[in-house]
């Protein structure tokens, strides 16, 4: 079965995840898509760690404000009642416990829950930015990245290589394959999506996976 990256996939599943009045943190880069998916009768508030709550859809291309950017520096829209507040009042709301949710981007993401995601070998990069404290402070961490690298190797490992952001804070990893929730030192395959199967993903995963008891096979729309 040949493999094709998808990231919308990946947006349009975590969505789904998240309840009325929850308050929701998204990462830099492919987490920020997930904006453009909250299901219409879902009202979600969400957070950006540079000061926001209450963040709207990704703007259209022209309809950018560039006073108007998250955390990543990334244009953002706000919605009617959203507010600013200083990077102080934000990181109290994080490290408070009043985040319900964070979707974070991934490099690596291993059986035990630990997390990889803010630093490529070779290349420059500023830090980890909020990460830290969100994967503490946040009361389910979610992580979102393609299920492969462009080598073809899984991102899903037995144990981490890269400097680690947080040590044993994933509750669940979502790739254009399929949903994990990872409990026990193992992945648990809880829904793959269509065309892939359970044996694609067992035959080219190198960590630890079982299916879940409830697992599914899903049809992304």
């Amino acid at each position: 079965m040949e493999y094709t990256q998808d990231k919308d996939i990946i947006a349009k599943r975590i969505a789904r995840f998240f309840k009325n009045g929850d308050v929701v943190n998204l990462g830099i880069g492919l987490p920020t898509l997930v904006g453009n998916y909250i299901p219409d009768d879902v009202k979600i508030t969400l957070q950006s760690e540079n000061g926001f709550l209450g963040l709207g859809p990704v703007p259209a291309d022209g309809e950018e404000d560039e006073y108007l950017v998250n955390a990543g520096g990334m244009p953002v829209t706000l919605l009617d009642g959203g507010c600013f507040f200083d990077s102080a009042t934000s990181f109290g709301i994080i490290r408070g416990g009043h985040v319900d949710y964070t979707v974070l981007g991934v490099l690596q993401v291993d059986q035990n829950g630990n997390l990889a995601n803010y630093k490529i070998p070779g290349k420059m990069v500023p830090g980890m930015g909020g990460a830290m404290d969100l994967v503490v402070g946040a009361r389910t961490v979610i992580c979102a990245g393609t299920h492969f690298e462009k080598s073809g190797t899984s991102k899903l490992l037995r144990e981490c290589t890269l400097p680690l952001t947080a040590v044993s804070q994933v509750d669940y990893l979502v790739t254009d394959v399929g949903v994990f929730k990872i409990e026990g030192g193992k992945f648990h395959m809880m829904e793959v999506f269509e065309p892939y199967t359970a044996e694609f993903v067992l035959e080219n995963t190198e960590a630890d996976v079982v299916v879940d008891k409830d697992f599914k096979i899903v049809k992304i729309d």
